[in-house]
C-alpha cells in the first residue's frame, strides 16, 4: 500500500473543504446582507439629507423673496434647525454672520465649513428648483419674489371678494366640479376648475377676476419702461409688455431680436425686484454629530430580509453537511456492516474499495485483514485435523499392537517392544515439534547465541545424519569454508539445518547426494542444502514451509516425517533474524538456504 495520501484526496482536505465552503457560504451572505442593509440605510439617510437641504435652501430663499434683508431671519432659521437637527447658519458672501440657529453663537468665519452647502439668492436660484410645472427653466428668479406686483390689503380684499363671487357662481350653474380659490404669491385672487387656473370665461363675470389692479398696472408699466430703456440702449424698437409678460411690438418699425427682449426682460426684472428682496448669502447647513440611524433599523422590510438570508445560509449549510457526511459515512457503514458480518461468522465478508482517500484505504486494510483471517482460520482448521492425523497413526499402532499382546495373539517379545518404542519416539518428535512451533509463534522461543563455527556446525550435522542417510543409499558431502562473524545459537541452528538435511535425506533416492554449504554474501552468511531428488513443482514452492504440508496428497507417512520439520527452519531463521528461502527444478534437485544476518 502507498504511503501518503495524497492532499487534494485526503479527508482533511475534504473536512477543511467543507468548513471552507459553509464559511464562504456564510460570509458572503452576511457581506450582502450588510451591503444591503448599508445601501438601504445609506439611501434613505441620503434622501432624508437632501429632503432636508431642500426644505432648507427652499424656505430660506421664499424668506429672501419676501423680505428685503435678513434681519428678521432668526426665528425662520431656528425653526428649521430644529425641525431638521441642522445647524444653519448664513453668512454674506465675504462670510460675515448674518444669521445663526444659535441665539447665542459667535461662530467666527474661519470655522465654518470651506464650501457653502448653497448660495442664498431669490434672484438666481438653483436651476434645478427653480422648474416650472411644464418642465422648462425659468429664468431663476424665484416666483414668490413679486416686488412692486404685491396687492395691497384693499385690492386683495376685493379681488378675494370677486373670486369668490365667480366660484360660488360656476358651482351653482353647471355640473358638479371641484372649484376651488387659490392665491398666488403677489397676493391675487384665482378659481380653479377640476386642477386648471380659469383664465377666459363668457360667464359668471370672470373678466371682471382677471382685471388689473392698479399695483399691478403701474408695476407692469414701470417694468414695461426698464425693458425698453435696455431695448433702446441695445438700439432695438420697443415693445409692448402683456400681463403675463409676453411681448409684442410697440411701433410700426418692426419686432426686437426675441434673444435681445428676454435678455432686457431678465435684467429689468432683476432690477426691479433688487430692491424688494434679500441680498445673495452663503448658507452653511452642517450636521456634525448625525449619524446614520436606519443601519439598525428593524424594520419589517429589514427583518424579512435579514430571516431570509439567515433561512438560506442554514439550509445551504445543512445541505451542504448532509450530501458530504452522508459521502463520508457511507464506507464507515459498509465497514460496520462487514465488521458485524464477520463477527456472526461470515468469513467472506468484504467491502468495496473506493477512492485512494483514508476511507478507501481503510477498506482496503480491512479487506485484507479479513483475507488473512481467513487463512488463519482455515489454516486452524487444517492444523488441528492434521494434528488429529499425525497422532491417530502411531497411537493406532501401539494400540493396535498392545490390543493384540493382551489377547495373546503377538507375544510380548523384543522386536515388538522395539516397534513400539519408535512409535513412542515418533510421538514424543511430533509433540516436540508443536511446542517448538507453539514457542516460536509466542515470541518465546528461547535463543543462547554465542559465536558459532560454521564449518564445525555443518561436519557436526553430516556426521548425525550419516547413519540414516547410509541407509537410504545417499551420500552427504560438506562443502565449507571459514566462515567469520556468525553469533547464533548453535543448538537451534544444528536442530535448523538437520531438518533441512533430514527432508533432503527423505526426498533423495539411492545413488543421490546431499550437500551441505555456506559462505558469506555481505552482511549475511548463507546456509545451503542442495539434493538431487525428485524436486517441487513451482506451485508447491510457496507452500512447503507451511505446517503438515506435503506434496503426497494422500497424506501416507512412508516418506516419513512430521511434516512441522520446514515449518520450525523458518520459524528458527526468524528467531535469528534472517529468512529460509527454497528452490527447486523438477526431476533435479531443490535447493534449500538460510540466511542469517553476521557481524
Amino acid at each position: 500500500m502507498r504511503g501518503d495520501i495524497p492532499l487534494r484526496r485526503s479527508l482533511r482536505s475534504r473536512l477543511l473543504g467543507l468548513s471552507a465552503l459553509v464559511s464562504l457560504c456564510s460570509i458572503v451572505a452576511t457581506a450582502w446582507l450588510v451591503v444591503s442593509l448599508t445601501a438601504v440605510a445609506i439611501g434613505r439617510e441620503r434622501g432624508q439629507v437632501l429632503a432636508e437641504d431642500a426644505r432648507i435652501y427652499d424656505t430660506l430663499v421664499g424668506f429672501a423673496a419676501t423680505h428685503p434683508d435678513w434681519s428678521s431671519a432668526g426665528p425662520t432659521i431656528r425653526a428649521l434647525s430644529r425641525q431638521t437637527g441642522r445647524h444653519i447658519t448664513l453668512t454674506d458672501e465675504d462670510r460675515h454672520l448674518l444669521a445663526d440657529s444659535e441665539e447665542d453663537s459667535r461662530r467666527p468665519a474661519g470655522s465654518l465649513p470651506s464650501t457653502a452647502s448653497a448660495t442664498v439668492d431669490a434672484l438666481a436660484v438653483d436651476a434645478t428648483l427653480a422648474r416650472r410645472a411644464d418642465g422648462t427653466l425659468s429664468d431663476r428668479i424665484d416666483p414668490r419674489a413679486v416686488g412692486p406686483f404685491r396687492l395691497t390689503g384693499r385690492e386683495r380684499a376685493a379681488v378675494e371678494a370677486t373670486a369668490s363671487g365667480v366660484a360660488n357662481c360656476l358651482r351653482a350653474s353647471g355640473p358638479p366640479q371641484d372649484v376651488v380659490v387659490t392665491r398666488t404669491s403677489n397676493g391675487r385672487a384665482e378659481v380653479e376648475v377640476d386642477g386648471h387656473v380659469l383664465e377666459m370665461s363668457d360667464r359668471c363675470g370672470l373678466d371682471g377676476l382677471l382685471r388689473r389692479t392698479h399695483t399691478e398696472s403701474r408695476a407692469l408699466a414701470q417694468l414695461g419702461r426698464l425693458v425698453n430703456d435696455c431695448l433702446t440702449d441695445r438700439h432695438a424698437p420697443p415693445v409692448q409688455l402683456a400681463d403675463d409678460l409676453t411681448w409684442t411690438p410697440s411701433t410700426a418699425r418692426g419686432a426686437p431680436d426675441s434673444r435681445s427682449v428676454a435678455t432686457c426682460l431678465s435684467t429689468a426684472r432683476h432690477d426691479q425686484l433688487d430692491p424688494y428682496v434679500a441680498a445673495p448669502a452663503l448658507l452653511f447647513a452642517t450636521a456634525p454629530d448625525q449619524k446614520i440611524t436606519t443601519f439598525f433599523d428593524l424594520s419589517d422590510a429589514n427583518r424579512m430580509r435579514i430571516t431570509g438570508v439567515t433561512v438560506a445560509v442554514l439550509l445551504i449549510t445543512v445541505t451542504v453537511t448532509f450530501v458530504a457526511g452522508t459521502r463520508m459515512v457511507r464506507p464507515l457503514r459498509a465497514l460496520t456492516g462487514a465488521a458485524r458480518r464477520m463477527a456472526e461468522g461470515d468469513q467472506s465478508a468484504r467491502v468495496e474499495v473506493v477512492g485512494d482517500d483514508e476511507f478507501g484505504r481503510l477498506a482496503a486494510a480491512f479487506n485484507l485483514m479479513s483475507s488473512r483471517r481467513q487463512e488463519l482460520e482455515e489454516m486452524r482448521r487444517a492444523l488441528v485435523s492434521d494434528v488429529a492425523h499425525e497422532l491417530r497413526t502411531p497411537l493406532s499402532n501401539v494400540r493396535g499392537w498392545l490390543e493384540a499382546v493382551g489377547d495373546g495373539v503377538v507375544p510380548a517379545d523384543e522386536k515388538l517392544i522395539s516397534s513400539l518404542l519408535e512409535e513412542a519416539m515418533l510421538l514424543q518428535h511430533i509433540i516436540d515439534d508443536l511446542r517448538d512451533l507453539s514457542a516460536a509463534d509466542a515470541g518465546a522461543l528461547e535463543l543462547r547465541p554465542e559465536d558459532v563455527d560454521a564449518a564445525a556446525l555443518l561436519a557436526q550435522v553430516a556426521r548425525a545424519h550419516q547413519g540414516s542417510a547410509g541407509s537410504a543409499g545417499v551420500e552427504v558431502r560438506v562443502r565449507a569454508g571459514q566462515v567469520a562473524g556468525l553469533y547464533a545459537d548453535p543448538v537451534r541452528l544444528r536442530q535448523a539445518v538437520g531438518n533441512l538435511v533430514s527432508n533432503a535425506v527423505r526426498h533423495t533416492p539411492a545413488g543421490g547426494t546431499v550437500t551441505l554449504s555456506t559462505h558469506r554474501e555481505g552482511d549475511e552468511v548463507v546456509f545451503r542444502v542442495e539434493d538431487t531428488g525428485s524436486g517441487i513443482r513451482g506451485e508447491d514452492l510457496p507452500k512447503i514451509f507451511d505446517r503438515f504440508w506435503r506434496a503426497e496428497k494422500s497424506r501416507s507417512r512412508q516418506g516419513g516425517g512430521s511434516g512441522l520439520g520446514l515449518s520450525i527452519v523458518r520459524k528458527l531463521a526468524e528467531a535469528h533474524g534472517g529468512t529460509a528461502h527454497a528452490s527447486s527444478v523438477p526431476g533435479e534437485g531443490s535447493v534449500f538456504s538460510l540466511r542469517l544476518p553476521g557481524q
